[in-house]
């Protein structure tokens, strides 16, 4: 497993930065880039469950490993999701158990710097290299309107 790394200076305050990353409609905007309709179920809370889906049923049970209001996300990957079935760690054929990603914001002269980390399969590196940064694009889009 390799991990992956992304920056984005962002003209837009931390906690705005911070409300677009996971507010459900924005997130929904900025994470329709990895896959149309993909979205989040959680409680956003420290130690919860979170799931990320496709609309057919695909995605990853993770759980959020830390979480500092308006500075820092993290997620622990557990398993995969087919067919809106989380699958047991030890049957995910990907290798995704244990896999971290995480967001850090980070006020500036411009306003926020954005830093993103994914542990990422073998399989994904080059999918996941071309699209985290549009995603970062997004976010940036997003936080900067006015």
């Amino acid at each position: 497993m390799k991990t992956l790394e992304f920056k984005i200076t962002i003209d837009a305050p931390k906690e705005k930065v911070w409300q677009t990353l996971w507010d459900d409609k924005s997130y929904r905007e900025w994470a329709n880039v990895f896959c149309e309709g993909t979205y989040a179920e959680s409680n956003w809370n420290e130690g919860d469950v979170i799931l990320f889906l496709t609309p057919d049923g695909m995605g990853m049970n993770s759980v959020i490993s830390k979480k500092v209001e308006n500075d820092y996300m993290a997620f622990k990957h557990l398993s995969e999701i087919k067919d809106f079935n989380v699958l047991p760690a030890d049957t995910s054929e990907q290798g995704w158990s244990d896999a971290m990603e995480t967001y850090r914001l980070t006020s500036t002269e411009r306003g926020t710097l954005l830093e993103g980390t994914m542990d990422m399969v073998e399989k994904y590196i080059e999918y996941f290299g071309e699209v985290f940064p549009k995603a970062f694009e997004k976010i940036k889009e997003l936080s900067e309107k006015k």
